[in-house]
């Protein structure tokens, strides 16, 4: 069990949760940041808006998906320790559960805020512009629910992966949440204070204690144990993941 780094991820968690009910910034931030991106969202910026439409749609949500399985797919090459099919796929297995508590944990908060375009007056809307249907507005967008769920998948990459499917996974959250900011569909602070402050508290109880690697070693041993093609007997320690340059 690493007590410090969920001692420092958990305080980091904390001091940007204290941010938010302290200080302004974040309201400062979340007007410049949609008004600005905003005003581009009208028949007068005709690329623009049908890009950004189109990054805000369900098809785009799939092919994202796909990004993230190649990344998983790279992490799994890197790996040339026998038994790595079984071992990703209690990674796998492991931080799908993870992903669908801390979904549902979420959707039982009691705070929620409706998103930019539907707080605010006078806003430009990308459903007004566009023919195609897309994603410009929530009812409840805290937290980035897109933005939790990336984070979740760079948090088990980063613990149990090489570090460069890590570090593209972790750019990839800023990559594939934008999108939402941008239309108006979220606030900033609902991804980058809301998920990444409960990613900071919840899941280093996962990943730095023996929880997630004892999950993952459960999916080796019973896949030794019923000789599975692949298999490796004695599994291998999941808590020591390799690290390569």
């Amino acid at each position: 069990m690493h007590l410090k780094r969920i001692l420092y991820c958990n305080l980091a968690g904390i001091a940007l949760f204290a941010s938010w009910l302290w200080f302004s910034v974040w309201l400062v931030l979340d007007d410049d940041i949609f008004w600005f991106f905003n005003q581009f969202i009208t028949s007068a910026h005709p690329v623009w808006v049908n890009f950004l439409a189109v990054v805000n749609t369900r098809y785009f949500d799939a092919a994202s998906f796909v990004m993230l399985l190649a990344i998983l797919g790279w992490a799994v090459h890197l790996d040339r320790r026998p038994g790595r099919f079984w071992r990703w796929l209690g990674v796998s297995v492991t931080m799908l559960i993870t992903a669908g508590l801390l979904a549902l944990a979420t959707n039982k908060l009691p705070y929620g805020h409706p998103s930019p375009t539907l707080s605010l007056d006078h806003v430009n809307f990308l459903t007004d512009v566009v023919s195609f249907d897309t994603k410009d507005a929530a009812k409840n967008s805290f937290p980035g629910d897109h933005g939790l769920m990336l984070m979740v998948f760079t948090a088990f990459i980063l613990r149990f992966g090489d570090r460069r499917p890590a570090v593209l996974s972790a750019i990839m959250i800023a990559v594939l949440s934008a999108p939402r900011v941008m239309a108006g569909a979220h606030w900033l602070q609902d991804v980058y204070m809301g998920s990444l402050a409960i990613a900071l508290v919840v899941l280093p109880w996962v990943l730095c204690t023996p929880i997630a690697p004892g999950c993952v070693g459960a999916i080796e041993r019973l896949a030794a144990r019923l000789h599975l093609p692949g298999a490796c007997h004695p599994p291998s320690d999941t808590s020591n993941a390799r690290r390569t340059a």
